[in-house]
Parts: C-alpha cells; sequence; structure tokens
C-alpha cells in the first residue's frame, strides 16, 4: 500500500504481512474519522462556523493543509526522471482524455437526470461534482493501490490544465444549453471565473507538486536515490494517511449537521453517486485491461476516472447558489460516498493484482 513498496508479482502473498498496523487497518482509521468528523460537526455549536471562517478566496486553509500534508509524501516519491514514458503512452493519456472529459461528465449528467428528475437542485450540483475531475485526493487513492506514481503525477496535472480551461465552458454546455436542447427546461448559469479555478488548482495539486519535485531533486543529490528512498522516504511516508485523516476529520466537520439533518434527501443524492462511481471505475479498470495496459497504469487510470474535485464543485456550488442550497448539499455529499467507496475499491484493486500478474504467466 502507500507506505510500503509494491512488490514483485512473485511476493504478493506477503503483501498484507508486510504492512504497519497503520496501513493495516486503513479502512478503520478512515471510518473512524468520518464519524469522527461528523460528530464534531453535530455536537460542537459553532465548530463548523471556525473551521469555515478560516480560508483565503473560498479556499478552506484547513483542508489545504491536510492536503499539502496528504499529497507531499506521495509526490515525494514520484520519479520525475520517468515522466518521459508516462506521456510517451498514448493509450494511456488518449483514454484519459476521453474518460475525463467526455465520458465522465456525460455519465453524471445522465445520472443525475435519471436518478433526480424532480429536484432540480440536487441534480444541478450532482452535474457540477461530474465536471469537477480529480486532482489531488485521487494520488493517495493511486498509491495505496500499488498505481503508477508518475502516470498518476502526469494525469492529474494533464487534468489539471484542462480543469482551468474547460470546465466553465462544460458548466455551459450541461446545465445551459443541453437542457434546452434536451427539451428538459430551462438551463442553469455557474458564476465562477477561469481565475479562480486556476486559484483551486494552484492551491491543491500545484504547491504539493512542486515541494515534492523540489524534495526528490535536492534529496537525490544530497543522499543518492537509494539513501533517499530508503531513509527518507520512509521516514514521511506515514504522513500521508495523517494527512488523509485530518482532511476528513475536517471535511465532514464543516457538513456534519448539514448531512445529519437531512438523511432523506442525502440517501437520495448517495444512490445516482454510488452508480457513477461504479460505473466509471469498473468501467475504466476493464478498458485498461482491453488495450493492453499494465495493471500499475490500469489502476491510475481507473481511479483518476472515477476521483472527482470535491473541494472545487463545494466552492461552486457555494459561491454560485449559496451555502444552504441544494447544489451545496450534492457537493457535501460527493466526499461522503467516494471515501468510503473509493477506500474500497483500493482492496478490489490489490486483489485484482494477482489476477494480472497470473495473467501473464
Amino acid at each position: 500500500m502507500t507506505f510500503v513498496d509494491a512488490p514483485t508479482p512473485g511476493g504478493q502473498e506477503s503483501v498484507v504481512a508486510k504492512l504497519s498496523t497503520l496501513d493495516r487497518f486503513l479502512a478503520v482509521w478512515i471510518l473512524l474519522a468520518m464519524a469522527a468528523g461528523l460528530g464534531l460537526g453535530r455536537l460542537v455549536p459553532g465548530f463548523d462556523e471556525v473551521l469555515a471562517a478560516v480560508e483565503i478566496g473560498g479556499i478552506s486553509l484547513p483542508i489545504a493543509l491536510g492536503l499539502l500534508i496528504m499529497m507531499y509524501p506521495v509526490l515525494a516519491k514520484v520519479r520525475y526522471d520517468r515522466l518521459d514514458a508516462v506521456t510517451g503512452d498514448r493509450r494511456l493519456m488518449a483514454s484519459s482524455l476521453v474518460i475525463n472529459w467526455i465520458i465522465g461528465p456525460a455519465v453524471m449528467f445522465a445520472l443525475a437526470w435519471l436518478f433526480l428528475p424532480d429536484l432540480p437542485e440536487y441534480r444541478t450540483g450532482l452535474i457540477i461534482v461530474g465536471l469537477a475531475r480529480c486532482i489531488a485526493m485521487v494520488i493517495i487513492w493511486n498509491d495505496l493501490a500499488c498505481g503508477d506514481r508518475e502516470a498518476a503525477a502526469v494525469l492529474v496535472a494533464l487534468n489539471s490544465v484542462f480543469q482551468v480551461l474547460a470546465f466553465g465552458l462544460l458548466g455551459w454546455f450541461y446545465l445551459d444549453l443541453l437542457p434546452g436542447w434536451l427539451g428538459l427546461g430551462e438551463g442553469e448559469n455557474l458564476d465562477i471565473s477561469m481565475w479562480e479555478i486556476a486559484f483551486n488548482v494552484v492551491v491543491f495539486l500545484g504547491v504539493p507538486l512542486i515541494a515534492g519535485f523540489l524534495t526528490r531533486r535536492l534529496g537525490e543529490k544530497k543522499l543518492g536515490r537509494e539513501r533517499y528512498e530508503s531513509g527518507f522516504l520512509s521516514k514521511i511516508g506515514p504522513w500521508a494517511l495523517y494527512g488523509l485523516l485530518f482532511t476528513i476529520v475536517v471535511l465532514f466537520a464543516l457538513q456534519g449537521e448539514t448531512i445529519t439533518s437531512q438523511p432523506l434527501d442525502v440517501a437520495r443524492i448517495a444512490l445516482p453517486l454510488l452508480v457513477y462511481f461504479a460505473l466509471m471505475w469498473f468501467g475504466t479498470f476493464a478498458l485498461g485491461k482491453a488495450i493492453g495496459l499494465p495493471y500499475e497504469r490500469t489502476t491510475t487510470l481507473a481511479f483518476t476516472a472515477a476521483g472527482n474535485n470535491f473541494e472545487l464543485a463545494i466552492a461552486v456550488a457555494i459561491a454560485t447558489f449559496g451555502v444552504t442550497s441544494g447544489q451545496a448539499l450534492s457537493g457535501v455529499v460527493g466526499p461522503l460516498i467516494e471515501v468510503p467507496v473509493l477506500v474500497a475499491l483500493v482492496y478490489v484493486s490489490l486483489a485484482w493484482r494477482r489476477k494480472f500478474s497470473a495473467d501473464k504467466t
């Protein structure tokens, strides 16, 4: 998993034995973090307001801090001198672009209208979630599943560029133009500039990426690659999980009261999200295997396709429709469903890793 380098195909039986207690009970820690966040947000008066007040330009500083701590160790592990091999893989690059920027938003649009035809606010919120392609937390899901770190770095960087350029255009297409074409009623308009999206990308990807790159370059120069990877990386590795758990606690504390006070609405929103994650992950995983990608890159492709940038989705929904809007609630429910589902898919990935290896023998 993320703190133990991926084993060779012949040694997969010993993966669990190599894991620390921290890694082995990952799902338990994440569920406890979700419960703790919901409890704090629900039971401690004003706690969510205190957290929400600590922000710059609509970006929550506690969440940004948690994501930086989470992503930095993983990005420091990336061997940046191997990125050329990733960018040269046309199957991977083309598949990622098509899945993330054509198929993903279209799937969420269809599911939102199919499951929530009578709830326009929630439907709009889900479509916004589908437009916000993942550029942050997917890195740790990929690392936990022993995916290709270099491929993940390239694909999230690619997604970040397209997010800046295409988010507003796709928002206009799916929320305003397409509903009118299909006779589904009046559309919605998103009130967010390209610069706001770019700022989101810089905070949630640019800062940890630069920090990881500089750490790798300077660390290897001073220690050499072997000492850097066996010594320094092993020491900072556990901080990825600490950052993940902190982020989950803060995120759910911010929205604990909203989520727990509207359980039926949460359930209505959750159903299309569950279908979405299943379709995107399993469909993309099958595609990767069909076009001959190795396990590591197939896994990376699947997680970058299924994950979403919930930070951006929530920020856009709140800025455009208000903090108490149904659109904002849909954005909040996104990570409530995404986190446990993608954790479960990490274990599915690791189980299927053996099948990939067996198919090669």
